[in-house]
């Protein structure tokens, strides 16, 4: 589905939201259409037309409560691995937990990686060591507020570039 930048009134970004949803903001005067989509497309209704909305600005201000730690989801995971499997760098479908979890390990970022099925079975329920595996990167929390944003960077519409910076590693 064709996601829509959605940005605070002092065009900071907030996250992105469903096309649908966007609209709805928009016609409720909620928000305000800073782009429209490059493609030029233009939705209609029986009384109205509407240019399709890349990215959106809220009217009044949200104000954020700031996190200290990021919360641990696939998404954010998966980004942080870059899609790919820790162990042997195909493609990642899974989270595996070098410590499993079945020995005690934590459901944390420091314990949970991206996994491809194949490697994600084959370690099971076993140690690193085990195994005699060993990981290239050390897993560790994710920092900065761009993790808000996840998948903008590279997924979204180049107009979005201009208040979407993630800072360099």
């Amino acid at each position: 589905m064709r996601q829509v930048l959605l940005l605070n009134a002092t065009y900071e970004p907030l996250t992105t939201l469903p096309l649908r949803r966007a609209v709805c903001l928009v016609l409720r005067e909620k928000a305000e259409i800073v782009h429209q989509d490059l493609s030029g497309a233009v939705l209609h209704s029986a009384t109205m037309a509407m240019e399709v909305p890349s990215v959106i600005r809220l009217r009044r201000y949200v104000r954020i409560p700031f996190r200290t730690r990021v919360p641990l989801t696939r998404a954010a995971l998966m980004r942080r691995d870059n899609f790919r499997c820790v162990y042997c760098g195909r493609r990642a479908e899974t989270i595996d937990h070098v410590h499993p979890r079945s020995r005690g390990g934590q459901h944390v970022w420091e314990n949970c990686v991206a996994s491809c099925t194949t490697c994600n079975h084959r370690k099971a329920d076993r140690l690193l060591s085990e195994l005699g595996w060993t990981l290239n990167v050390t897993p560790a929390v994710p920092r900065g507020a761009h993790w808000r944003l996840i998948g903008l960077v590279n997924d979204g519409d180049p107009q979005w570039a201009a208040y979407v910076r993630e800072p360099a590693a």
